[in-house]
């Protein structure tokens, strides 16, 4: 039987959270796409290489979810990645070797799926929050 949307949204989460990137992979389509800043993976390998990737970067990785809502195929997601960058990030522009410093970064994540598996992934977050939280850029200057 094929999984509803909830269903799949709620295994992707979970699976993730738990660094289980099989079971991860269980749920997404072989043409998924993710479309991240400054980023773009096609095929459910580089798709489970980006996610994975996190994981590798940052080994405590967790995501939170605030709120999600649900229209038909379409998961419009709000929560917040977390996590120490003990390992290397890939990023666009090169690697960054670990920082060890915590990261807790706002996201919206659309998610749509195609009978129960995701089948794309738009993914927002403030990359320039997170480059301050990993001291790899001065974060501003306090208000007065």
């Amino acid at each position: 039987m094929t999984m509803t949307t909830r269903e799949s949204f709620e295994r992707g989460t979970d699976t993730f959270n738990a660094h289980d990137m099989d079971g991860f992979a269980e749920v997404v389509a072989e043409d998924v796409v993710v479309v991240a800043p400054g980023v773009r993976c096609d095929g459910k390998p580089a798709v489970v290489e980006f996610y994975g990737g996190w994981l590798q970067a940052f080994p405590d990785a967790h995501i939170e979810v605030h709120h999600v809502h649900f229209v038909d195929d379409i998961a419009v997601e709000e929560g917040t990645f977390s996590g120490t960058h003990d390992g290397v990030l890939h990023t666009p522009d090169g690697d960054v070797p670990p920082t060890a410093r915590a990261v807790s970064v706002p996201y919206i994540h659309v998610l749509r799926y195609r009978d129960g598996l995701h089948v794309s992934f738009n993914l927002a977050f403030d990359r320039l929050s997170m480059l301050e939280q990993l001291g790899l850029i001065p974060a501003p200057a306090p208000s007065r």
